[in-house]
């Protein structure tokens, strides 16, 4: 038998399971967020966020949330991330809120079973990708002078939004 057909097939295969790979990522990307996106909103200044009650980790809350927009007097999202005790996902929890139901961000250690709690809103749309792991993410961050008057942006969520902003900017040129 001639080593040409047997080379190929190793090829081909290398190729495909590069790509399942790929396909079987466990984050989301800003450029996928922005694709689900449409443009028209059901009322002004109307938003989404991703929704889910105690999904396994980040990615099946992200992966399954609904995609519907927030109602008219929720403006911020929210997120609760249950941690054990090696950092590792118990439980997600994400929805549309009040100011009301932000007033309380941070992380608390659950003592009866070594969990860590930690919650964060966000005002934006789509913008409780990411979940709290610590004190520094789990964070109220507002677009509001009102609310954001009181608490000053860390380096790193500084950072976020420069780098998210940047993002966004490059890819609408390529659309």
């Amino acid at each position: 038998m001639e080593p040409w057909p047997t080379l190929a097939w190793v090829l081909l295969m290398t190729h495909i399971a590069d790509w399942v790979k790929t396909v079987e990522s466990r984050d989301f990307s800003l450029m996928d967020i922005i694709l689900l996106h449409p443009s028209t909103t059901p009322h002004p200044g109307g938003f989404k966020c991703f929704t889910c009650q105690d999904a396994a980790d980040n990615y099946e809350c992200n992966r399954w949330a609904p995609d519907v927009y927030c109602p008219k007097d929720a403006r911020y999202c929210y997120t609760l991330h249950m941690m054990d005790s090696h950092g590792d996902s118990v439980s997600v929890t994400k929805r549309c809120v009040t100011l009301e139901d932000c007033r309380f961000t941070g992380c608390a250690e659950v003592t009866d079973n070594g969990y860590r709690v930690c919650s964060s809103c966000c005002e934006g749309n789509i913008c409780n990708m990411l979940v709290p792991r610590n004190e520094s993410s789990a964070v109220f961050s507002s677009t509001s002078p009102l609310v954001s008057s009181s608490r000053r942006l860390g380096p790193a969520m500084l950072c976020y939004i420069i780098i998210t902003t940047t993002v966004m900017i490059l890819t609408a040129e390529h659309v």
